[in-house]
């Protein structure tokens, strides 16, 4: 298997930089925020309780989070890969991952970081909103939205960091350019997997 994070702040791209990864790599996309979004929809007691707190531009909490990534994560096994986006958000849930692909007997590759200035985080978020409706773009959730990024999921660079399994990738650069880098990142990390294990 090939699993992997991908994760930014809001309005960094990862969504658009996620969904070629999984057609290229034939991984299973596995995006929370899908995962809410499908519960809102039908108006599930898990989507009206999460969309309390996505409406305010705040994390929804980790035990919530947690519970209906590893019942989806769980039916997965059999895939060629996962690609985790839009989590872990915290440190809690960053050890919670990692506790719970051990106990499938899988780890996590690599974790690709899209950075993106904060300026220029808003005035994506500001023309996302205008043309989507989306009630977390508003002006003040989105400064809110990416002041908690930088409180509570920026210090996932250093934990993955620590892990060796962290390459930054620079956000602002045209879309392709930035999925050129990305996917030498991966096509590097493959090959040299496939020398070791041969090797081995």
């Amino acid at each position: 298997m090939l699993n992997i994070i991908i994760f930014g702040p809001p309005g960094s791209g990862k969504g658009t930089q996620s969904a070629r990864i999984v057609q290229d790599y034939e991984l299973v996309h596995l995006s929370t925020g899908d995962l809410f979004r499908e519960e809102m929809s039908k108006n599930s007691e898990i989507g009206i309780l999460a969309k309390k707190y996505i409406d305010r531009g705040v994390l929804v909490p980790d035990e919530i989070v947690l519970a209906e990534l590893q019942k989806k994560a769980g039916t997965l096994l059999s895939k060629p890969g996962i690609i985790f986006d839009g989590f872990p958000r915290t440190l809690v849930q960053a050890e919670k991952l990692d506790q719970m692909l051990k106990g499938y007997g899988i780890s996590l590759d690599m974790v690709l970081s899209v950075e993106v200035p904060e300026d220029e985080l808003y005035k994506r978020l500001m023309g996302r909103g205008a043309d989507s409706g989306r009630t977390d773009d508003e002006s003040e959730i989105i400064l809110h939205r990416i002041e908690v990024y930088k409180q509570q999921t920026f210090p996932l660079i250093d934990y993955y960091k620590q892990q060796g399994k962290l390459v930054a990738i620079n956000g602002l650069a045209q879309v392709d350019q930035v999925y050129l880098k990305i996917t030498k990142a991966l096509n590097f990390y493959i090959k040299t997997r496939e020398i070791l294990s041969s090797v081995s």
